[in-house]
């Protein structure tokens, strides 16, 4: 049985966007949001390099990252630790690259055409994140609604 669980996809694949941490050559964190994620399998996600320069670099130098990806509504998401491979053009990237092209977003055909590598990340360590909002017996249908009133006002601004 893998790391990821059956929940761990489906918010993976629901959400799609991501937060990945790398470290930097001078010890630093870095944090750079990434809108491709995918699940590979029960142990790996991976991301396209569209514009990651900085991202792909520092996992040249150190493999070590972390994913966060929360879904913004009810404030519950989880977080992957784990390490970083590269995947340049070759037959992992074209069999990557087949699940991007599937993908049915009307944009895809421009998007995989910008894709320069593929990022694969071992999953080591999955730990759920929960917003503290939850504190005081707050339901989840609670907090989905607090948050798409929150956005909803945004959009009429």
């Amino acid at each position: 049985m893998g790391v990821l669980t059956d929940d761990m996809k489906r918010v993976v694949e629901e959400q799609r966007l991501g937060y990945i941490a790398t470290v930097c050559p001078d010890g630093s964190p870095n944090l750079s949001p990434k809108a491709t994620m995918r699940v590979w399998d029960d142990d790996h996600l991976v991301f396209a390099d569209i514009a990651s320069p900085g991202t792909v670099a520092n996992i040249r130098q150190n493999p070590a990252v972390e994913i966060n990806i929360v879904d913004p509504l009810i404030r519950k998401g989880y977080r992957f630790k784990g390490t970083a491979e590269i995947l340049p053009p070759g037959p992992r990237f074209d069999a990557v690259m087949e699940k991007y092209d599937g993908s049915g977003n009307g944009n895809q055909s421009r998007v995989t055409s910008l894709i320069r590598s593929f990022v694969m990340v071992k999953v080591q360590r999955a730990l759920p994140i929960i917003s503290p909002g939850y504190v005081g017996d707050v339901t989840e249908d609670q907090m989905r609604t607090r948050w798409e009133e929150y956005y909803f006002s945004l959009s009429r601004r």
